[in-house]
């Protein structure tokens, strides 16, 4: 072939590759995969790893899952040992719920890059939700080992020991999490949760407080921190945080419930009523809830309670 053509060829590959990166960055994903197709379309584009993963990328990104695994098993034809190819197939069976591929491809992902933080940290998770949880910690382990600023690895991994009320673990890892992103409104939520399982009670309430703070659209934060004031018996003080997060939330069902229970305890039983029917409006779940609820037998007296008898019979 005449140089001067090749070299017409590799300026046009070069000159959409470009186009299409550029694309990219713009978050313009569709304009940019019509590049990166004509820049597959030369031969030099289907032997080029980089382009075939970031075309495997965009697929994945947009929906298209097989045309995203073709990309990738493309790229292992070139290269058995590229750890992101299988990387990418793993996140690909995991979001298409196939968990046991998923787990085979992390695991190869792994083999090929024992470094692979990433890879560690998604089969933690698989491994967490199977309910495997020492296969989970000790992939968690490794994550933070290998990269000690994760934040949702100490977060998971506290989380996970929390659950299995190994709380001084839990607590050291919430405060590593801390060490990372000080202000993140759902660490200083859990810290909050095993500090008061450690019954550190008035230190979790300022937790509580903080994450409030750096986010008040969290409508746990509120539930949590007013239900100690409930289990203090401080009702009005309870009534009081939870209400300042219905004002935040007002779309939570359990926030209206749970206030509802709140009012019963200092003889509000009417505005328990209100309460409990707007959380109804918003999720009907609370229905069945409201009829086994004994809390809530104060309120039965009432004729606008009777029709909940016959709602859903």
């Amino acid at each position: 072939m005449p140089s001067s053509i090749m070299e017409n060829k590799n300026y046009l590959y070069i000159n959409y590759l470009n186009m299409a990166r550029n694309l990219r960055t713009e978050n313009n994903l569709l304009k940019a995969l019509k590049f990166y197709k004509k820049a597959y379309s030369l031969d030099t584009g289907k032997n080029d790893i980089e382009l075939l993963m970031d075309m495997a990328l965009i697929y994945d990104e947009i929906g298209l899952f097989s045309e995203a695994e073709e990309k990738y098993r493309e790229v292992l034809k070139l290269d058995e040992d590229e750890a992101m190819a299988y990387y990418g197939l793993a996140i690909l069976y995991d979001k298409s719920a196939d968990l046991e591929k998923a787990k085979t491809y992390y695991k190869k992902a792994i083999e090929k890059n024992p470094n692979y933080d990433k890879a560690y940290f998604f089969l933690a998770n698989l491994y967490d939700e199977q309910g495997e949880t020492d296969k989970a910690i000790y992939n968690y382990k490794i994550v933070i080992e290998i990269n000690p600023k994760d934040l949702w690895g100490y977060a998971n991994l506290a989380c996970i020991l929390e659950e299995l009320n190994r709380n001084e673990e839990a607590l050291n890892c919430i405060d590593k999490a801390l060490e990372v992103s000080p202000k993140h409104y759902k660490i200083l939520f859990n810290k909050g949760v095993i500090l008061n399982k450690l019954n550190n009670v008035e230190e979790s309430k300022e937790y509580y407080k903080q994450s409030i703070v750096e986010n008040p659209k969290y409508p746990y934060s509120f539930l949590n921190l007013a239900v100690i004031y409930r289990e203090e018996e401080n009702f009005e003080k309870a009534i009081e945080v939870i209400s300042k997060g219905i004002m935040e939330n007002e779309e939570e069902g359990f926030l209206y419930y749970n206030r509802a229970c709140f009012y019963v305890n200092i003889k509000e039983n009417l505005k328990a009523l209100k309460d409990v029917e707007k959380s109804i409006q918003l999720d009907d779940l609370f229905l069945d809830y409201m009829k086994k609820d004994k809390e809530l037998n104060p309120i039965r007296e009432f004729e606008e309670y009777k029709k909940f008898n016959y709602i859903g019979e």
